[in-house]
């Protein structure tokens, strides 16, 4: 499946997938958005972040992961973000996504990658711990998970 970084393009696609999954609700703390404002952040992608898609052969994007700096978190640190079109889940769509989104993390700078996770979302803490991420701390509404770069 190939993974590649995320181009203004793709906007409407992605923004189409991210809403299908915050209408079913349960598994994103994502707010309710228009597809204009989902499509302006997928645009606006700072120089200090990276978003990665994954494409089937027939262009169709099947997920996407971003990773950009958070206000609650020290420097050093980025938020990750990780969305499977619905119905795609269990497939490797996050851990192909993810072999290209760490390096581009240490690439960056990046010291460790934070993941804030709905309790309720049990495959999303299963999906990260798969990958490396340990908790650190869980509050009323999220598991925080840490990947640690260096």
């Amino acid at each position: 499946m190939p993974i590649r970084p995320a181009t203004p393009a793709d906007a409407r696609q992605l923004a189409e997938l991210l809403g299908e999954i915050i209408a079913l609700g349960g598994t994103t703390a994502m707010p309710e958005q228009s597809r204009a404002e989902m499509e302006a952040w997928i645009v606006s992608n700072p120089a200090n972040s990276a978003m990665m898609v994954a494409e089937s052969d027939l262009g169709e994007l099947l997920g996407f992961q971003s990773i950009e700096p958070h206000p609650a978190l020290p420097e050093g640190a980025c938020d990750i973000a990780t969305f499977t079109r619905v119905g795609h889940a269990r497939i490797g769509i996050g851990s192909a996504l993810f072999s290209k989104t760490e390096p581009a993390a240490r690439a960056l700078g990046y010291d460790w990658i934070n993941a804030a996770i709905r309790h309720e979302n049990t495959g999303g803490i299963v999906y990260y711990q798969s990958r490396g991420f340990e908790r650190y701390e869980i509050t009323k509404e999220q598991t925080l998970m840490r990947y640690d770069l260096r």
